[in-house]
């Protein structure tokens, strides 16, 4: 292992990022190429590239919070999706309790347990060192200030990282793991803690081109709200506009039909029965049936219409 070729791969600077969380405590600079993440009363933050990358070298200029930073893990890492049970992941995190070590780490479809914990030779909040992953189809190599600290090759038999990663880098609180063994227990005696980013480069031609439809779940109530209510108004506007358009049409059509059946049917005898006695003359009678009759007619057309309303 020791003689096989470095993996090498095209890069480009990275210029946009997206934020995961807690956007007030990430900066972002494109023009001096600088990321910034605070973790303080608010809790930590994280930011991603905005797409996946199917192989290719990451690497970014790193200086680690000072102070007391028991507690805290920073990291820089690759995953396919943060919070999938099942993602592919590599990992360089810096464990708080001691910023003299580095721990690399890599997941297959949701296992772990690769763990390798490095000796850096130096406080990692007292500059900023270079820091890579490497990633092949047959290889993945963490190397600090240009030298390879950990190689793992792929073995037959054996599950390799192999789906789309995003690069991601993170600050959060991890005194609940293993106990406070891991990185430490959190005081926070010299908040705030800030971790910087410089000259971060991702691949050349690695970019998946499949469409990701990201959410943050922290702010999706609002956005998803605000498009369904959205929605939900215009639909419910045509509706009425619709039904409105329908029920004066329906006015008018009856109206049309109230003046054709008197028209045909003149009130004439009926008006002038009101001025006679109790005994109502022939006319009158005779009229009484008619009268029915195109009233009916015109209940009828009336319960056509509602029908038809009712049908939407």
């Amino acid at each position: 292992m020791a003689n096989a070729l470095p993996l090498s791969h095209a890069t480009q600077p990275l210029k946009q990022i997206a934020i995961d969380y807690t956007p007030e405590a990430c900066s972002h600079c494109a023009i001096s190429d600088t990321i910034t993440l605070t973790y303080d009363i608010r809790g930590g933050a994280r930011w991603r590239t905005p797409t996946r990358f199917h192989s290719g070298t990451f690497s970014a200029l790193i200086q680690c919070p000072g102070g007391d930073t028991n507690g805290l893990n920073f990291n820089l890492y690759l995953s396919s999706l943060e919070g999938d049970k099942s993602q592919d992941e590599i990992d360089f995190e810096f464990l708080g309790r001691d910023r003299t070590l580095v721990q690399t780490n890599f997941f297959c479809g949701g296992a772990g347990d690769n763990e390798r914990i490095h000796h850096l030779g130096f406080d990692a909040s007292e500059g900023f060192h270079e820091y890579a992953i490497a990633w092949g189809s047959d290889a993945i190599e963490w190397r600090v200030d240009g030298g390879v600290v950990r190689r793992e090759e792929r073995k037959e038999g054996k599950a390799f990282p192999e789906k789309a990663m995003f690069l991601y880098a993170s600050i959060w609180d991890a005194s609940g793991i293993a106990e406070g063994k891991w990185c430490g227990k959190y005081s926070g005696a010299d908040e705030p803690y800030v971790c910087v980013y410089k000259n971060i480069h991702v691949p050349v031609g690695t970019v998946d081109d499949e469409l990701v439809v990201w959410v943050d779940i922290p702010i999706m109530g609002f956005d998803t709200n605000l498009v369904t209510t959205i929605i939900g108004f215009g639909l419910s506007a045509t509706f009425i506009v619709f039904v409105c358009t329908k029920i004066i049409c329906g006015r008018l059509h009856e109206r049309v039909g109230i003046r054709t059946v008197y028209e045909i049917e003149p009130r004439t005898d009926i008006e002038r029965s009101e001025f006679h006695g109790n005994e109502p003359e022939p006319a009158f009678v005779a009229a009484i049936p008619t009268l029915s009759f195109n009233h009916e007619a015109f209940v009828s057309t009336g319960s056509t219409q509602l029908s038809l309303v009712y049908s939407l």
